[in-house]
């Protein structure tokens, strides 16, 4: 496949979303489309912060239903690859609860220091992984390189741009205005046991060479594993998308064999069937949330919408 202006085109000429489109059980798996139809309900991006990326969060499933028609909102999860800094660090909410007012103020001010310190920071090093909830505010120290797994939208409210290269009065609230966009801010103190409670601790996931990156907590908005093939890394059937983080290999599906180094982003397709991973590498496996995850209320796309977000 081929890359044009961030839209994905394939052999055939078709855009990613177009085949998907036709097919979704074959991309997405008969269970996936069943419960989302044609989207994937999952967006992966490859982040590297040259620099500290201003504080900022996303709003949640409600407040996105309520205030932005859409069924999705933007948790998120940080899988970190590498680090450029000697002491890398993530920023992630309140170390204390905050009242509106407050909020207002250092927002409107512009008061980014206050801001940057009325938050948890967090040492972060390769291989670590950290959930994100939708309300959260957050920021990326600089010199963090990570696989970041999110729902299918790019909705962010700023509460710092002075300094940065954007214009957050006009494009920091959605649209909405501030006094209505901060209300998706979760103003509550994150304690060390509730921000650990974030942290994924790698277990088994069952398969060999296959561990779960992420709390339990992800599993509604995304899953993600981290692939070591000793000799191999056991794949079931699913759609995913694999980022290869270090070392060399191979992919074997019964779709065909396909070598992989260091780098490489490749999208597997469920009609790929069960797989294997083989050589001496590492990868992180993006995964769209299980469909018996799917809770009441779940989001669901609109009749003929495309899969928004699709990576």
């Amino acid at each position: 496949m081929v890359y044009h202006d961030e839209i994905i085109v394939l052999a055939d000429g078709r855009t990613l979303r177009e085949a998907i489109e036709e097919d979704p059980a074959g991309f997405l798996g008969p269970g996936h489309a069943d419960a989302y139809g044609a989207s994937p309900a999952l967006l992966v991006k490859l982040l590297h912060a040259g620099e500290r990326l201003p504080v900022h969060c996303h709003p949640d499933r409600d407040f996105a239903r309520r205030h932005l028609d859409c069924p999705w909102g933007k948790t998120e999860a940080w899988v970190i690859t590498a680090i450029q800094v000697p002491e890398a660090v993530v920023h992630l909410g309140f170390r204390e609860a905050i009242d509106p007012r407050r909020l207002d103020e250092l927002v409107e001010g512009q008061r980014t220091e206050a801001l940057l310190a009325s938050l948890n920071t967090l040492p972060v090093a390769p291989g670590d992984a950290v959930l994100v909830p939708a309300g959260v505010p957050h920021a990326i120290g600089e010199g963090v390189l990570l696989v970041e797994l999110q729902e299918p939208t790019d909705f962010s409210v700023l509460l710092e741009w002075d300094g940065f290269a954007i214009d957050g009065r006009r494009d920091g609230h959605l649209g909405l205005g501030f006094d209505l966009a901060l209300g998706c801010v979760d103003r509550s103190g994150w304690g060390r046991a509730e921000l650990e409670r974030l942290r994924g601790q790698a277990r088994h996931a069952g398969r060999p060479g296959v561990e779960r990156l992420l709390p339990a907590e992800a599993d509604p908005f995304f899953r993600a594993e981290r692939l070591r093939p000793d000799p191999a890394a056991t794949l079931e059937a699913a759609f995913s998308i694999l980022v290869v983080t270090g070392g060399s290999g191979r992919l074997e599906t019964r779709g065909g064999t396909l070598d992989l180094a260091r780098g490489d982003t490749v999208l597997v397709p469920f009609a790929a069937g069960p797989g294997e991973l083989r050589g001496r590498l590492e990868a992180v496996r993006c995964l769209p949330p299980a469909p018996e995850a799917a809770v009441a209320g779940r989001p669901a796309p609109p009749a003929g919408a495309g899969p928004g977000g699709a990576p």
